[in-house]
């Protein structure tokens, strides 16, 4: 099974950037999107083949996750099943027969770090749910996690360290989730930096390269024998961030 995430920043300004035809080229078995701001009846998608499960956010134009598959999914579920982080349309949940797929938009702390005690409660309630899913069957999650996890992991790491997206806080909800039992998909296949996922619109950042990466798949410690590829692909524009890839077997 070939699984992409992409933090699309705007559904409907993507569209007009070739996302169509990176999807055609790409054809992805499940395609998960981050920040659609959107709701479907404001989106006309010619994608045949595929089922499209979305989940917007209850302010207009905000946040928002859309999961798209030509699998046949067992079912569906939105957000984690907490009043106080499910507003917001961050989480989006496709059950399959072996395992689930979690399609996640992480909150931003914000630049202020304003949203950050906010960010604390939801890494651990985000945690909980993704172990109550583990219950039930093996996990995969992906999609914009708003942090980078090691020093390797952004371009001017002593920079950054108490700004938003690389504070010990965010840092330590990442390893949290390691502790846990899952597994950072990409670091199976490549060790060192240089590897980012979204760039600052500043400075020619991603003509140059300083960047974060941010976006990721994570997979339940059962499944690590079956990640054959886990990939970052830099050259799809449309996006200040750009897709990253997951390949499973027997899926």
């Amino acid at each position: 099974m070939n699984l992409v995430s992409w933090n699309v920043n705007g559904i409907r300004s993507v569209l007009k950037k070739g996302f169509l035809d990176f999807v055609r080229e790409a054809a992805p078995d499940v395609l998960c999107l981050q920040e659609t701001r959107a709701t479907p009846e404001q989106v006309q998608l010619d994608l045949p083949g595929y089922r499209q499960y979305w989940n917007p956010a209850e302010r207009k134009g905000y946040s928002g996750t859309a999961t798209f598959t030509r699998v046949d999914a067992l079912g569906a579920r939105y957000g984690i099943g907490d009043p106080l982080h499910d507003g917001e349309g961050r989480v989006l949940t496709l059950e399959f027969p072996d395992f689930f797929l979690v399609n996640v938009y992480t909150p931003n702390s914000q630049r202020e770090l304003t949203r950050l005690e906010y960010r604390q409660g939801w890494d651990l309630a985000f945690l909980g749910f993704l172990k109550r899913l583990e219950r039930e069957k093996s996990v995969v999650f992906c999609g914009d996690l708003n942090v980078a996890h090691t020093e390797l992991d952004l371009a001017n790491p002593k920079a950054n360290v108490r700004n938003h997206g690389f504070t010990p806080e965010e840092r330590a909800g990442m390893t949290r989730i390691a502790q846990a039992g899952f597994v950072d998909a990409f670091r199976l296949f490549t060790a060192g930096n240089g590897h980012y996922t979204w760039w600052s619109p500043m400075a020619k950042a991603r003509e140059r390269n300083i960047g974060w990466r941010i976006d990721a798949f994570w997979v339940s410690e059962a499944l690590r024998p079956r990640v054959k590829r886990a990939a970052i692909l830099p050259a799809v524009m449309g996006s200040d961030h750009c897709p990253v890839a997951l390949e499973l077997a027997g899926a």
